[in-house]
C-alpha cells in the first residue's frame, strides 16, 4: 500500500508567531542581566599600540571593559576531529588587527544605553601597516589554488570541439542581512555555561566557545530554538559568542550581546566576490562535450571557506569532460562564508550564462538545447544519479511559462509604449546532503508528546515537517506536541544548513515513531485498547512510554554518530557509495526594460523543482518562492561595496544595501515534480531551500539579454548597463 501522504498542514509554529509568543535569542531577558557592546577598530590592518579605557569606566552603569588580556591562547581543535569541529576557533579579541571593525574592545554595562556611550569612549592608537588588499584586484592580494576537480579531458575535447564559447562573468559580495541580528545571551552558573544564540548549528557555536575559551564543551549547553533568518551566515561559528560567553564568566552575571548590523557587516561571513571563466566546446552536432571552468573569489588571510564553484556544474547536463579549477584569493577582510546556495548560485548565473551564449551561438532553442543534455551518471565519480529530474522541470516550466509564444530574436518583443519584453530560462542543482540524527520521543498519559532530535527552525518550516511527519505515524494530540529542537542539553545539535535538514530529520523521526510503537505493542501485550496513544496508556496505568533511536545517512557507520555526539558534524553526500543524489530546479523569468529609464522589472517568475518528495508543500512553495525574491535581488540589487580609501564596507545597513521590496516582485509560481528519490532516505526527500536559489538570477540575466540584445556578465545589473 501507498504511504499516507503528509498533507498540507498549517505552520506548526503559526499562531505562536502572529501572537508574538516565539522566542528568539535577541528577546531573552533574565534577571540581573548586562548589556555588552563591541568596539571595532578603526584601521584595515595593523596593531593595536595602545588602548585607554578609563573614559568607558567612568559613564554611569559601565561595569567592565574587556580586552585582549581577557582572553588566554584558544584551544586546538581535539584530535580527530572532522569537518567544522577541525576548525580552528575564531578569534577573541586581539591586539593584531587583520582587517577593519575588529573587535579591539567590549564595554558591559547595566543598560544598552551606557554600554554603547561606553564603547564611545574607548580611544585606542595603532600602528598601521603601510599598505592592506582591500579587493580581490588590489595588490598584495595572494592566489591560491585548490585542486581540481577533473572528469575525462576537457583539453583534447575542446580541440574537437566545433563550436567553443569563452566568456567572464563576475559576481559580488553580498551580505545576508537576515532580520534577527546576530545575538548572544551567556549566563555563567554553578560551573556551567549556558548560551542562547541566534544559530543554525547549536554545537558549532558549543564547539567554538570550548576552543576559544579552552574549557571543557561538557560544561557548555547552547540553546537555540528558533532563529530570525539565517541563510548560513548563523551556521558557522560567529566572533561574538566567546566574548559574550568570556564576560559572564568574569563577571558572574547574564550577559547579553546584540551585535548593531554595521558591526555584523564587518565581523559576520558573507558570500564573496567572485570571478568565473567559461570556456564551453561542442561537437558539430551541438551537443556540449567539453567544459574548462576556471573561478577564484576573495577570502580572508587566515578563512578556511573553500572556492568549490564545481560542486553541481558537472551534473548539470551530462558533459563528459569537465577541468575546474578554481583559487582564494587573500586580503584584508574578515572570513567570507556560507549564504544561501553559498557555490551553485554564483556559478549558475555564470554557467547558465555561458551555455545560454552557447546556444544563441548555435542558432538553437535555449529550452531545447537544455533538454538535449539529459545526464544519468555523475562524470566525475561515474556513480548514477539516484534521481534526475531536471528534464521534467524545464518541460513543466515552459508549458506553464508558455515558452512557445517567445520570438527567438533578441529585441524582437517590444510592447506598444516602447517597453521591451525578454523571456529567458536558467537551471540549477544542489548536491542531496544528510547527516546522522539521534532522537529521544517521549508520550505521557497526560496527553503531551515531546520529541527532541537535531534540527534548527530557521523559519524555513523544519517543525512543520518534523510535527507532519510524527502526527502522520503515531495517533497522538497535535495541540500539546512540544518539539524540543536546538537544544544540546536535550539531543546533540548537528548543524542544518545546505538543505539536508529534512532529509536528516524525517528518519529518525520515523524510526523513532516506530520504535515507539513496537514499545506500546509490547505494553498492550494484544490487548485491544480504545483511544489514542495517550488514553491507552492511561487505561494500562502507564505514566508515560520513552524511546530513543539513532539514525545514518547512507553509507555512514558508527565514527559519525560519534561525531555528532562530540563536535557535532557529521555529513554526507552527494557522492554516496553507490550513488549520487543532487536536487534540480528550472526557472523562467519575463522581464520589462522600460524605454527611457532602462528600469528592469521581473512582472513573472515559474519555477519548478526537483526536490523528491514533497513533505509540506505550503512551506515547500514558501521556500522557492524566497530564493526566486533573493535571485530578483542578487540579479537587480544587491551588492555590498569595499571602501578601497580606509577598508572595510561603504553600504553597511539597510538603508544603502538594496534589496528588494513588495514593488519588486511581481507574480511567483511555484511547481514541483514530487517523485520520491529512490535511494536517499526512506521518506525519499531531498533538499530545496538552496537550489531554490539556484539558476534565478541566471534566468533573469538571460531575459534581460533576450529583451535588450546586451550580454550583461555581472551582478547586479543596472541601470547603467543598459544606457
Amino acid at each position: 500500500m501507498p504511504a499516507e501522504p503528509f498533507g498540507d498542514r498549517a505552520r506548526f509554529d503559526a499562531r505562536d508567531k502572529v501572537l508574538g509568543r516565539t522566542r528568539f535569542s535577541a528577546d531573552v531577558s533574565l534577571p540581573g542581566m548586562l548589556y555588552a557592546m563591541v568596539v571595532p577598530a578603526r584601521i584595515a590592518r595593523g596593531k593595536l599600540t595602545e588602548l585607554s579605557v578609563e573614559a568607558a569606566m567612568a559613564v554611569r552603569g559601565v561595569v567592565r571593559v574587556l580586552t585582549a588580556a581577557d582572553f588566554g591562547k584558544p584551544a586546538p581543535p581535539p584530535p580527530g576531529a572532522r569537518g567544522l569541529g577541525a576548525a580552528p576557533a575564531t578569534p577573541t579579541i586581539v591586539a593584531e588587527i587583520p582587517y577593519r571593525g575588529a573587535p579591539i574592545a567590549m564595554v558591559v554595562a547595566e543598560s544598552i544605553e551606557a554600554a554603547i556611550e561606553g564603547a564611545e569612549a574607548i580611544a585606542a592608537r595603532y600602528a598601521e601597516a603601510p599598505s592592506f588588499a582591500a579587493t580581490i584586484t588590489s595588490l598584495g592580494g595572494e592566489r591560491q589554488p585548490i585542486e581540481p576537480t577533473v572528469a575525462g579531458d576537457a583539453a583534447a575535447a575542446m580541440q574537437r570541439a566545433a563550436t567553443v564559447v569563452e566568456v567572464e562573468y563576475e559576481c559580488p559580495a553580498q551580505h545576508h542581512n537576515p532580520i534577527e541580528l546576530l545575538s548572544t545571551v551567556a549566563v555563567w552558573s554553578g560551573g556551567r555555561l549556558t548560551i542562547y544564540e541566534s544559530a543554525q548549528g547549536a554545537q558549532v557555536v558549543k564547539a567554538n566557545v570550548a576552543k576559544a575559551l579552552a574549557i571543557d564543551p561538557a560544561i557548555i549547553d547552547v540553546k537555540s530554538f528558533y532563529v530570525g533568518g539565517g541563510f548560513g551566515q548563523k551556521g558557522t561559528a560567529q566572533r561574538q559568542a566567546p566574548l559574550v560567553a568570556r564576560a559572564a564568566m568574569l563577571i558572574g552575571r547574564p550577559v547579553k550581546l546584540v551585535m548593531p548590523r554595521g558591526q555584523v557587516f564587518h565581523n559576520a561571513s558573507f558570500r564573496p566576490r567572485s570571478r568565473h571563466r567559461i570556456k564551453i566546446g561542442a561537437d558539430a552536432a551541438g551537443r556540449m562535450i567539453a567544459v574548462e571552468y576556471d573561478a577564484d573569489h576573495q577570502q580572508s588571510r587566515t578563512g578556511q571557506f573553500p572556492p568549490d564553484y564545481h560542486e553541481s556544474q558537472p551534473q548539470m547536463y551530462g558533459i563528459p569532460n569537465y577541468r575546474g579549477t578554481a583559487a582564494n584569493v587573500r586580503i584584508d577582510t574578515q572570513g567570507p562564508g556560507y549564504m544561501r546556495a553559498p557555490f551553485p548560485h554564483p556559478a549558475s548565473f555564470a554557467f547558465e550564462g555561458a551555455v545560454d551564449e552557447l546556444a544563441y551561438k548555435l542558432g538553437k532553442d535555449p529550452v531545447a538545447f537544455r533538454l538535449a543534455h539529459d545526464a544519468t551518471t555523475d562524470p566525475i565519480t561515474g556513480h548514477p544519479l539516484s534521481s534526475r529530474f531536471l528534464n521534467e522541470c524545464i518541460a513543466e516550466g515552459a508549458r506553464r511559462f508558455g515558452w512557445d509564444r517567445r520570438r527567438a530574436a533578441p529585441g524582437s518583443m517590444v510592447q506598444p509604449d516602447g517597453t521591451l519584453v525578454g523571456i529567458g530560462v536558467g537551471c540549477g542543482a544542489y548536491p542531496a546532503l544528510t547527516s546522522a540524527n539521534i532522537a529521544r520521543l517521549r508520550v505521557g498519559a497526560d496527553g503531551t508528546t515531546r520529541l527532541s532530535l537535531s534540527a534548527h527552525e530557521m523559519g524555513q518550516g523544519i517543525r512543520t515537517v518534523i510535527a507532519a511527519a510524527l502526527l502522520r505515524a503515531l495517533d497522538i494530540d497535535g495541540e500539546r506536541l512540544s518539539l524540543e529542537i536546538g537544544d544540546t542539553a536535550m539531543t546533540p545539535q548537528h548543524l542544518t544548513a545546505g538543505s539536508w535538514g529534512t532529509a536528516s530529520a524525517l528518519p529518525a523521526v520515523e524510526a523513532v515513531a516506530e520504535k515507539l510503537k513496537a514499545a506500546m505493542a509490547e505494553l498492550l501485550a494484544g490487548r485491544a485498547v480504545p483511544g489514542n496513544l495517550h488514553r491507552q496508556l492511561a487505561a494500562i496505568r502507564r505514566p508515560f512510554v520513552e524511546v530513543e533511536v539513532s539514525t545514518l545517512a547512507p553509507g555512514q557507520d558508527a565514527a559519525a554518530l560519534q561525531g555528532l555526539r562530540g563536535y557535532g558534524y557529521a555529513l554526507a553526500g552527494p557522492d554516496y557509495p553507490r550513488f549520487t543524489t543532487f536536487s534540480y530546479i528550472a526557472h523562467f523569468a519575463e522581464v520589462h526594460v522600460e524605454p527611457r529609464t532602462r528600469r528592469i522589472r521581473v512582472p513573472r517568475v515559474v519555477s519548478v523543482a526537483d526536490c523528491g518528495r514533497v513533505i509540506s508543500p505550503r512551506t515547500a512553495a514558501s521556500q522557492v518562492r524566497g530564493g526566486v525574491v533573493w535571485g530578483i535581488g542578487s540579479a537587480l540589487r544587491e551588492e555590498t561595496e569595499v571602501d578601497p580609501r580606509f577598508g572595510g564596507w561603504f553600504n553597511n545597513d539597510l538603508a544603502d544595501y538594496v534589496v528588494p521590496v513588495n514593488a519588486d516582485v511581481g507574480e511567483i509560481e511555484v511547481a514541483f515534480i514530487d517523485r520520491p528519490d529512490p535511494l536517499l532516505n526512506t521518506i525519499g526527500a531531498k533538499g530545496l531551500g538552496e537550489v531554490s536559489l539556484a539558476g534565478a538570477s541566471g534566468a533573469i540575466a538571460n531575459a534581460v539579454f533576450h529583451a535588450t540584445g546586451k550580454r550583461i556578465r555581472r551582478m547586479p545589473i543596472r541601470i547603467e548597463h543598459l544606457l
